[in-house]
């Protein structure tokens, strides 16, 4: 019988706001009687500590994670008759943002250990029109960025690092968002570094690149009233900048948390039967926005899903990070994709299931969900 405890949510943001509510409290304060909410000091602040904690000379931020791959993609000039490679494994915005442009997205397999885009595929997809590839950073986990720039190097393509969920990962030592052409990040409340609401931030060592996102996240206004493009209403407000100035001085201590309960959940779940735990690359530093293992299919049913079920009824959070892939998405069924055609994604989407993640989770509900997750699986 499961012994009677505290419900162990996937994600609790409560615990880290009472460590810096009375940070946020005092800046929260200063900012509103101040009367300058959008722009300012706050804004340039931030875009300038978070450029040196990526390691880049610029930082252009904006208002999601969305917007970010956006400004990135119109500061490139990707448009339509273009294609971007990219993953079918991951959320639809990265893929959403290269349709929203006019250009077309095509799809490259992830590998099986990483859930990454498959390096070894990418170049086999590349034809005349492409023009970018968009890696995805899934779940805190580096893409191998030295194969995939030698690759873009060779061919003459733009990199744009999808670090939504990554920020602070590190391959090669490097910060991701600093090694490919452009890095976009979202500081939307889940992710590592969060905001408390939506907001965005766009990375790079291009001068020409950082300036012309400026413009566009303004409505393409290069002075007051003065509109050389048509862009976008993009703007992170100063509360959540100055909010996130704080936070970012705790990143890397809740990034090392994250990777603590990385290590022990590998050790606690290393000898359960039909579960497959994720796996880093030689090189990489993830950061763990996402502990996602694999649930090895039933021959009758998705045994995933039923799992699921029998772990919220203990009290035990969890999240299926990603039930369909991108593919496979209705709004897409006019590129001609059909199933089985990227296996891995495919056998992913029915396979994973993403367990308690947060640096405030504690040795005991940690061992809790193992306990619970023993249970339903001999139940």
């Amino acid at each position: 019988m499961v012994p009677s405890v505290n419900s162990i949510p996937i994600l609790d943001l409560t615990q880290q706001y009472a460590t810096i509510e009375a940070e946020v409290s005092d800046v929260v304060l200063r900012v509103l009687a101040s009367g300058g909410y959008i722009g300012g000091s706050q804004v340039l602040e931030f875009e300038q500590q978070f450029a040196a904690y990526i390691g880049v000379s610029n930082c252009v931020v904006c208002n999601s994670g969305t917007d970010a791959l956006v400004l990135a993609l119109r500061a490139l000039e990707i448009g339509p008759g273009d294609e971007v490679i990219t993953t079918p494994f991951t959320f639809f915005a990265t893929a959403e943002v290269v349709s929203a442009v006019g250009a077309k997205p095509i799809f490259v397999d992830i590998d099986a250990q990483t859930f990454n885009l498959d390096i070894a595929q990418v170049e086999t997809a590349i034809a005349d029109k492409t023009k970018a590839i968009i890696p995805v950073h899934l779940f805190g986990q580096p893409v191998d960025m030295t194969a995939l720039m030698a690759i873009a190097q060779a061919h003459q393509l733009a990199v744009i690092e999808d670090c939504a969920q990554a920020t602070g990962a590190l391959w090669a030592e490097q910060k991701v968002g600093s090694i490919g052409h452009i890095g976009c990040f979202s500081f939307y409340p889940t992710k590592n570094l969060g905001a408390c609401g939506d907001g965005g931030a766009v990375t790079t060592n291009n001068q020409a690149i950082a300036a012309k996102m400026r413009i566009l996240r303004s409505h393409g206004e290069k002075s007051h009233y003065h509109h050389e493009e048509i862009g976008l209403n993009s703007r992170l407000d100063a509360l959540q900048a100055a909010i996130l100035q704080i936070k970012l001085r705790y990143l890397d201590t809740w990034n090392e948390k994250r990777r603590a309960i990385a290590a022990r959940y590998h050790k606690l779940l290393s000898h359960i039967p039909g579960i497959i735990t994720p796996q880093e690359v030689a090189g990489g530093q993830g950061v763990w926005n996402q502990y996602t293992i694999r649930i090895q299919r039933s021959e009758t049913g998705n045994y995933r899903d039923q799992l699921r079920q029998m772990l919220q009824e203990r009290g035990v959070g969890s999240m299926v990070y990603y039930p369909r892939p991108l593919h496979l998405q209705p709004v897409y069924k006019d590129l001609g994709y059909h199933l089985g055609q990227f296996p891995v994604a495919e056998q992913a989407c029915y396979e994973v299931l993403s367990l308690p993640m947060f640096p405030e989770l504690s040795i005991e509900q940690q061992e809790q969900v193992i306990y619970c997750l023993k249970d339903c699986l001999t139940n």
